[in-house]
């Protein structure tokens, strides 16, 4: 049953729905058919049975909860890597802290000059599997669409010039500062702290502490809250992969909102291609009926784009050979 309210930041919809929950370790005929209709639906699903251990993500997520709670001239000492409230470089801010690395190995390794060994053996292991867990994923996906060569996704992110980021996302609580409100614990005030937008790599694999904050947009308006859930990692499909299945599967937007009780702590890993990949669906995705919906590019030509527009800017647009029906 989806039930529908409003939401007092902007007047919106906000429909009370779960995101399909995909069991990887279900017969493999019916999680093809799972997720490749999640990606259709949603762009966005949950899986359970991942295969990475309790550890590995107890070990990340209290590793980034130390970082975020060093004083803010300790934690600058990791820039670039880490920033707080901007977003990009056109002017976005949010309420978020953040540390952004790329998921290679030779810069997890400088880690350890940069944070502490410690948090390097986290990230490393983190990201191994979070990587291991996206390209599963993306292999049953091709396998779900009829694609003859299993790894044409998952062997972008396997490539050793890989583009893939682990970002760690920190939200504050938020102070409510307005003295007419009641001042007792069960309004919780909430605010956007990382504006809508859609993912421009290939695939998102998200996993997040037991604060919600995470809604996704099927449509203009209308929101979807993403319930946390501490046996589950969030995927969602991102831009490249939207053109990879010839809009089959769909970039969904969505957004980060924050709260005033706790902190909510997001660890991110976007898998991307190699920079001069070049981003096309295979074959048999693109026929008379369908026709091939966007023009040929690179990578480092879709990350321009990104960077050179604002955050909630649609860029897969610019893209397109077809006009986009809306």
């Amino acid at each position: 049953m989806v039930l529908a309210s409003t939401n007092p930041i902007n007047i919106e919809r906000i429909l009370a729905t779960d995101l399909p929950i995909v069991d990887l370790k279900a017969e493999k005929s019916v999680v093809k058919k799972l997720i490749v209709k999640a990606c259709e639906e949603y762009g966005f699903f949950k899986v359970i049975n991942h295969g990475i251990t309790h550890e590995t993500i107890a070990k990340m997520e209290e590793s980034s909860f130390g970082f975020f709670a060093k004083p803010v001239t300790q934690k600058k000492q990791a820039s670039p890597a880490y920033g707080c409230k901007n977003i990009g470089f056109n002017g976005d801010m949010g309420e978020v802290e953040y540390l952004m690395l790329n998921a290679t190995t030779p810069s997890i390794a400088h880690l350890s000059d940069t944070i502490s060994n410690d948090f390097r053996c986290s990230v490393s292991a983190y990201t191994e599997a979070v990587k291991k867990l996206a390209c599963e994923i993306l292999e049953v996906m091709a396998e779900g669409l009829g694609v003859p060569d299993r790894s044409f996704f998952s062997r972008l992110i396997n490539n050793i010039e890989s583009d893939s980021i682990l970002r760690l996302n920190h939200y504050p609580p938020i102070i409510n500062n307005n003295k007419d409100r009641d001042k007792s614990c069960s309004y919780n005030y909430t605010k956007v702290g990382f504006g809508e937008h859609s993912d421009p790599q290939i695939l998102t694999i998200l996993r997040s502490n037991d604060v919600g904050g995470l809604q996704i947009s099927p449509e203009d308006g209308v929101w979807i809250p993403v319930t946390p859930d501490p046996e589950a990692f969030c995927v969602n499909v991102g831009d490249v992969l939207e053109v990879m299945t010839n809009g089959r599967f769909v970039s969904v937007r969505h957004r980060a909102m924050t709260n005033s009780y706790k902190s909510r702590m997001s660890m991110v890993y976007f898998g991307a291609p190699p920079l001069n990949a070049c981003i096309l669906a295979p074959s048999v995705l693109v026929t008379p009926q369908r026709p091939s919906l966007f023009r040929p590019f690179t990578w480092a030509d879709y990350k321009k784009a990104t960077y050179s527009l604002r955050l909630g800017d649609t860029r897969i647009n610019l893209f397109r050979t077809i006009p986009h029906a809306h």
